[in-house]
């Protein structure tokens, strides 16, 4: 059972009886006193990757800013914890630009993503005073002209355009963003790029900064990365040699693949940084490039998935003779769309009883009214029983984030958890917040 508590957040520890414990806290007291399903979050594993990340790079380059990627998870009280420690954001919708407002954000930290941004974004994020966008299209450039310029005083904007370089980083469909056929980023060998970066030099409120890439999520080829920084790179000088681009900023995405069960391993921080720095060092100088320009990183799931874990009630055993049996949880594709939406694999235990040996395989089924509400279909846990608390490990990434109220249901509470305490810092959704919105009530 140790070797599996890699996939639990740092402080994951075993009681003598056999239970769960994170932050030490007891996972079977916690839910307790929560409830369930619940979410629980370690903040030493929170304080831990971010200080990796922002160490590894650091270390080997000299302007490093390190992006928390919001849509991996966001919420005020992570974002005045990233404040504190020094990282900058990567934020997409104007919600993600409030909760980085109050929780007092330098706005020179922010950078603005996304592929359709509307105007009210746009304007909100130059009324916060933010000053970074990356372009994602050709209405992101004479939308962003029209509102610098309306500012008073007139706003000048920085720019980095993302670029589609058609690099294939092997991982789910869904999750590659850098090839050709994707709805991210201006294509480099269909010349939608170099369009893009023209009609930005002939905007007089926009300036042309740098360039930005990101081939997907949960990516372990570190050759895919390499083979896109070298294209890039290819980008820079061919358009340094076209019309003078000042090369200062790069972002090199994030995406870092992270171990969700026991056949992955995490990607390495900190030799990705030095095989990144170490090719982006060598890249620059073969092409005569800038070598002081400011590097930039975008973890989102690498800094908060093994923070987080996901715990529920056990509320029936079905045991289909001759075809499988299945653990029914009072979660499931509400809370984790993620197996449904990517094929995405996790590992189970039960929280109360850790120690126990595996000896049968269920398929954990959520309550929710689809057949395809299966969070794992394949887990061998001991015999388990009506009651029991099934945990699942690395769900501190994209499950509360993509949460819904499929059948209205609540979304889960979330409790963060250090050195013994448990703060609850989102409290569970009642019926009367799901009908909030609702007029005729």
């Amino acid at each position: 059972m140790s070797d599996s508590l890699e996939l639990f957040p740092a402080s994951a520890r075993i009681s003598p009886a056999g239970r769960l414990q994170i932050g030490g806290c007891d996972a079977t007291r916690l839910a307790e006193e929560f409830g369930t399903p619940l979410y629980v979050l370690d903040y030493a594993t929170i304080r831990e990757q971010a200080a990796r990340a922002q160490d590894a790079f650091r270390s080997r380059w000299q302007s490093v800013l390190v992006l928390y990627a919001t849509k991996a998870y966001f919420a005020p009280f992570l974002a005045r914890l990233y404040r504190q420690w020094g990282l900058g954001l990567d934020v997409t919708s104007e919600a993600e630009i409030v909760i980085a407002r109050h929780a007092g954000f330098d706005p020179n930290l922010i950078y603005v993503h996304g592929n359709n941004k509307t105007r009210e974004e746009i304007r909100a994020a130059l009324d916060t005073g933010i000053s970074h966008f990356v372009i994602d299209n050709f209405e992101d450039v004479s939308n962003l002209e029209a509102l610098a310029s309306a500012m008073t005083p007139p706003r000048a904007v920085n720019c980095l355009v993302r670029l589609s370089p058609n690099i294939d980083a092997h991982t789910h469909r869904y999750m590659t963003t850098g090839v050709a056929d994707s709805k991210f980023g201006l294509g480099v060998g269909n010349g939608m790029a170099e369009r893009a970066a023209l009609e930005i030099l002939q905007a007089p409120h926009l300036r042309l900064v740098g360039l930005h890439f990101h081939i997907g999520s949960q990516v372990f080829d570190t050759d895919a990365l390499r083979e896109a920084l070298d294209a890039v790179l290819d980008v820079a000088a061919d358009w340094r040699a076209k019309f003078n681009f000042d090369f200062r900023e790069l972002n090199i995405g994030g995406g870092w693949g992270v171990a969700y069960h026991e056949t992955q391993t995490t990607l390495d921080v900190e030799a990705f940084a030095e095989n990144t720095t170490s090719a982006l060092r060598a890249g620059l100088g073969a092409r005569s490039l800038n070598e002081d320009l400011k590097l930039i990183v975008e973890p989102g799931r690498g800094l908060i998935a093994r923070a987080g874990v996901a715990l529920y009630r056990v509320g029936s055993v079905k045991m289909i003779p001759g075809v499988r049996s299945y653990v029914a949880i009072d979660g499931g594709i509400g809370d984790n769309v993620r197996p449904a939406l990517y094929s995405a694999r996790y590992n189970a235990f039960l929280a109360n009883r850790m120690n126990e040996p595996a000896t049968q395989e269920y398929a954990i089924a959520g309550r929710y009214c689809e057949q395809g509400d299966v969070l794992i279909e394949h887990a061998a846990l001991p015999e388990t029983r009506v009651g029991d608390l099934l945990v699942m490990p690395v769900a501190g990434a994209y499950q509360l984030p993509m949460a819904s109220n499929y059948n209205l249901i609540p979304r889960p509470a979330v409790v963060l958890v250090q050195d013994g305490n448990a703060r609850l810092v989102r409290r569970r959704e009642t019926v009367e917040d799901m009908l909030a919105c609702d007029l005729d009530v």
